[in-house]
């Protein structure tokens, strides 16, 4: 009987790093003064998926001109400055920013009511946070 107890928290602690991590969190920085990030923080997460979702996505990170870094975490922290909901694309999966239209021929097989929810934290440029939102087909909000 002592070993159940222990099997359980054992199995418990397997499955919780699944549950827990169905966010990502972005920190951008420039490597050069002449190209600025639009945003410096932002966290994101998909609605209507399932939460392993997300695991490739946040793994993905850029060293070009801006460089991301990416981490999963439990969920989009408290305290955003604004938020955008956009339709989830096949391309938004590997890339959050590019969430929105696509061409009819190539809409990914995706569940229509599919969504990537992002947070904006730092962001010295909120209105072109607001702009590149709405022109994803996303709804804005600023909080």
């Amino acid at each position: 009987m002592r070993r159940f107890p222990v099997l359980l928290l054992l199995l418990a602690s397997l499955t919780s790093t699944q549950v827990l991590a169905e966010a990502c969190e972005v920190l951008t920085r420039s490597s050069s003064d002449a190209v600025k990030p639009v945003e410096r923080r932002t966290c994101y997460s998909y609605g209507n998926m399932p939460a392993e979702a997300i695991a490739w996505s946040c793994s993905n990170e850029s060293k070009d001109m801006i460089s991301t870094q990416k981490h999963k975490v439990a969920r989009c922290a408290d305290g955003s400055v604004g938020s955008c909901i956009a339709p989830l694309t096949q391309e938004s999966l590997a890339n959050p920013n590019a969430a929105g239209r696509d061409q009819p021929s190539t809409r990914p097989a995706l569940p229509k009511d599919a969504r990537v929810i992002t947070y904006y934290y730092d962001t010295p440029s909120l209105a072109q946070a607001r702009a590149d939102c709405e022109r994803k087909d996303g709804i804005w909000q600023t909080h």
